[in-house]
C-alpha cells in the first residue's frame, strides 16, 4: 500500500500535526518500509502455529487463597481524623 504526499497531508491534518511536504515525503516512505514488512510477514503460512500469549512457555505459580493477615480496621479507624459509618471522610478536592 503507497501513500502519497496528499493521504500523508491529510492523515496529519486529522492528527493536528503540521507536515511540510519534506515530511511529508520523508514520512512516506518511512510508511511504506512498514507497510513493506507487514507485507512480507503476512505471507509467512502461519497455518500450522499454535496461537500464543508469551514467547516463553510460562506457567504462573498459584498460591493458596487465604487471609494472613489480622483484622485491624477498628485500629486503623480509631487513629483516622474523621470517621463516620465505617468511612473515612476527607475534604472535598473537586468541586
Amino acid at each position: 500500500m503507497a501513500l502519497n504526499k496528499e493521504d500523508i497531508h491529510r492523515i496529519a491534518r486529522l492528527a493536528r500535526i503540521a507536515v511540510t511536504d519534506q515530511e511529508a515525503e520523508d514520512i512516506g516512505q518511512k510508511l511504506g518500509g512498514i507497510f513493506a514488512l507487514i507485507e512480507e510477514m503476512q505471507a509467512v503460512d502461519t497455518s500450522g502455529v499454535a496461537p500464543m500469549s508469551h514467547a516463553m512457555d510460562l506457567v504462573q505459580r498459584l498460591r493458596e487463597d487465604k487471609v494472613t493477615e489480622a483484622d485491624q480496621r477498628e485500629h486503623f479507624q480509631s487513629i483516622a481524623p474523621q470517621v463516620e459509618d465505617g468511612l473515612y471522610l476527607v475534604p472535598k478536592v473537586i468541586e
